[in-house]
């Protein structure tokens, strides 16, 4: 139990309405965890893998209908629905509760209720917040367990700051007509009905860490960003840090978790997230960055020696799949694997790969794992703190238009090229996918209120801080006439970065361009990779005619947030648009 009257009331109500067989609050020891995972391998709900070759490792399936995040049921509830803004569904929080507490209604009998406090970021940084998430589903509790700072040490901290986001989930009955994610920015809470996946069951995750926090850093003087945050070192001994915004599935983890080629000797890179980053304005006037979470929850297919050594090694224990198919011998198996013939899909079904018209493994089929088991891993993940932020990275998938890289002129700009990048959407969400769509600051999906008031709250940080990061954007997807990747990409990403960091030391040069900074062609290191002078001209190059059409599609959707949209913002775009000429 607990000493917090406001946490134990709420319990007790909830019990109430959804009427569970028992309550178990959760306390995140070894011991708990065990007890899950064999009452989970007794109900099938997870299936022990080849305990050889991937120790401590499990497959769980999810129901086919429940595979990926749900956009289209996910609301912002506000009173005022332009707080909420174009970005976000929106529902009324009164009709939104009436609705949802409906479905709740007696939803967990024959069914524990899990209590699982937990802490997003270092248990003893003040720049931390707290939740508590009551689920009936032991999937969910394993999950929380690696993903964030789960158990008595996070009540210990609710019970001493006071305050903690509530998180209300239930499986349901995974009817896709009675599932909802809603979230109560000025409550602080959210509900979640009718899924088991990450992103829709997992509420510390997207739910608190982004929607619900955004509205937080907002009130508070922050940001919560959908971000990875990678170190480096170079041969010269200088150690940087940067942020790096891309949509789900754009190789965001394979960036964070960057592994230097061979031929760049002399480079250190470690890991400090690679999903979600809090910022704040440090006391020596910087931009500093916590990752709120404690483990990764990655897309798995693609992962491969090549792409992510340091993923492929650490998920080959103490691991938990989902939706991931099996080999033969009982090993996990997905799309990207180099060793191994999968003969079990990720739905249980008999898969023949000579014959099969669909992935073996679902394209978002997925791997949670604790960040300590990451080779890469940097004990600054737990810095109170937090690390300065030397560089800001925005990009996406787009096969044309958008350069290898380009430099933003000043803050200001950079906050326009983040609020329009755009990218080619991927299996990471239910929808159509490869169609392109504006995802600002990759937060289309988890800000948790109007965009033009977050832009305007981005561009309040240059009265804040005294030294802010210098803003890039960076395509690595850019294609020929072929559909051939232009750029070799993964550990090679790296001479990007080299030029980034040499900008932010002020001494690597740079052509201006209407768009921006570009780097000459001799700036970038091409040393040990075969690219030629066609393919280097093609992934520096500037089409006007192509980039007139995509500054006026950047302003007709700056447009349709309306009068908040804030006019240094829409002066930017001007600047560039006349640039263009």
């Amino acid at each position: 139990m607990t000493t917090n009257t406001s946490l134990r009331d709420w319990v007790e109500q909830t019990a109430k309405l959804t009427r569970p067989d028992r309550i178990h609050w959760c306390n995140g020891s070894d011991i708990e965890r065990d007890e899950l995972i064999q009452q989970m391998l007794g109900t099938g709900d997870l299936i022990e893998l080849n305990q050889a070759t991937f120790p401590k490792c499990y497959l769980h399936r999810s129901n086919p209908s429940d595979v990926a995040r749900v956009e289209h049921l996910t609301f912002i509830c506000t009173p005022d629905q332009e707080d909420a803004g174009p970005n976000n569904n929106w529902m009324d929080p009164a009709a939104a509760h009436a609705r949802i507490d409906a479905l709740f209604a007696g939803c967990m009998q024959g069914r524990t209720m899990y209590v699982v406090p937990y802490c997003m970021g270092p248990i003893n940084s003040p720049h931390s917040r707290c939740g508590v998430e009551i689920t009936d589903s032991p999937y969910v509790v394993l999950n929380m367990r690696i993903m964030t700072r789960m158990g008595t040490p996070a009540l210990h901290r609710i019970e001493q700051d006071g305050t903690f986001v509530r998180g209300l989930h239930s499986i349901g009955d995974l009817d896709p007509d009675k599932r909802f994610i809603m979230h109560f920015p000025e409550e602080l809470s959210i509900k979640s009905i009718g899924s088991g996946y990450g992103g829709n069951a997992l509420l510390g995750k997207k739910c608190h860490a982004l929607r619900i926090a955004s509205y937080q850093a907002r009130t508070e003087g922050w940001l919560a960003e959908h971000m990875l945050i990678v170190g480096m070192e170079n041969p010269r001994g200088e150690v940087h840090y940067v942020l790096g915004a891309f949509p789900s599935a754009c190789g965001k983890t394979n960036l964070g978790m960057l592994i230097p080629p061979d031929t760049m000797p002399g480079w250190k890179v470690w890991t400090i997230g690679e999903d979600i980053a809090w910022l704040h304005v440090g006391s020596d006037g910087r931009l500093r960055a916590i990752n709120p979470e404690a483990g990764f929850f990655g897309v798995v297919p693609g992962t491969s020696p090549k792409t992510n050594r340091n993923a492929y090694e650490m998920i080959h224990h103490d691991t938990i799949f989902t939706n991931v198919a099996l080999t033969a011998d009982n090993e996990p198996w997905w799309e990207g694997r180099t060793s191994g013939t999968p003969v079990i899909d990720w739905q249980g079904k008999p898969y023949d790969k000579a014959t099969a018209t669909t992935p073996a493994a679902h394209p978002n089929s997925r791997f949670t794992v604790s960040a300590k088991q990451n080779p890469a891993y940097s004990h600054l993940m737990e810095h109170p703190e937090g690390v300065p932020i030397s560089a800001i990275l925005f990009g996406g998938r787009r096969r044309e238009v958008a350069p290898l890289v380009y430099e933003a002129r000043d803050w200001a700009h950079g906050v326009m090229i983040g609020a329009g990048m755009a990218s080619e959407t991927t299996a990471a969400a239910v929808g159509q996918v490869g169609v392109v769509r504006r995802d600002s600051m990759a937060m289309k999906p988890f800000c948790g209120y109007n965009f033009a008031d977050y832009w305007s709250h981005w561009l309040s940080f240059e009265g804040r801080a005294k030294q802010l990061p210098k803003v890039y954007h960076v395509n690595w997807f850019r294609q020929d006439r072929d559909g051939k990747f232009l750029w070799p990409g993964f550990g090679d990403n790296l001479r990007v970065l080299s030029w980034i960091i040499d900008r932010c030391e002020g001494r690597a040069q740079a052509k201006e361009t209407p768009i921006g900074f570009l780097p000459r062609p001799e700036d970038i290191d091409l040393k040990g990779i075969n690219l030629s002078d066609d393919a280097l001209q093609q992934l520096m190059n500037i089409d006007q005619s192509a980039w007139h059409a995509e500054i006026e599609d950047i302003g007709k959707y700056l447009e349709s947030y309306g009068t908040r949209v804030p006019q240094q913002l829409k002066d930017k775009h001007r600047q560039v648009q006349r640039a263009l000429g």
